[in-house]
């Protein structure tokens, strides 16, 4: 299961469906695994605006990725990253407009790696509300609940 599939699920107990607590799922005994994959930086920036940013940084922060930005970056052509210099006047190159793109294509690379190249094989998440644990097995998450939680 891919990190970024993660950031867009829930709890399916009813009784969390209007609980914030219930989002994100948190993972436990998660046991990771890194597969290559071919970087595309236009896929990423593309993504990016559908990212739930604090649920993505709890998430990494729990599988010992800490180097994201506390605010969701401006990974668009124009737009510096937080924190990093943006470009000098007249749209000239300047050594601060080359650590803007240094930065936006380092923060690019590390997106990269966690939503796309990192996959939970076991392990389990955990709703934050209700305490209900959906276990992956082989990358595949089970979200068929038992019949008392329907």
């Amino acid at each position: 299961m891919k990190i970024l599939t993660t950031n867009f699920l829930t709890c399916a107990v009813k009784a969390c469906k209007s609980s914030p607590a219930s989002y994100p799922l948190h993972f436990q005994d998660a046991e990771l695994e890194q597969a290559d994959m071919e970087y595309n930086p236009a896929f990423l920036r593309n993504i990016l605006p559908r990212i739930e940013w604090d649920a993505l940084c709890v998430t990494a922060t729990e599988l010992g990725f800490t180097s994201l930005p506390a605010e969701k970056p401006d990974l668009s052509g124009g737009g510096a990253v937080v924190g990093v210099a943006e470009e000098g006047e007249g749209g000239m190159e300047t050594g601060e407009g080359r650590d803007a793109d240094e930065g936006r294509e380092k923060v690019l690379r590390e997106l990269h790696t966690l939503l796309l190249e990192t996959q939970v094989r076991q392990g389990k998440m955990v709703c934050g509300n209700c305490g209900h644990e959906y276990r992956i097995k082989e990358g595949i998450a089970n979200f068929l609940l038992p019949n008392h939680l329907v």
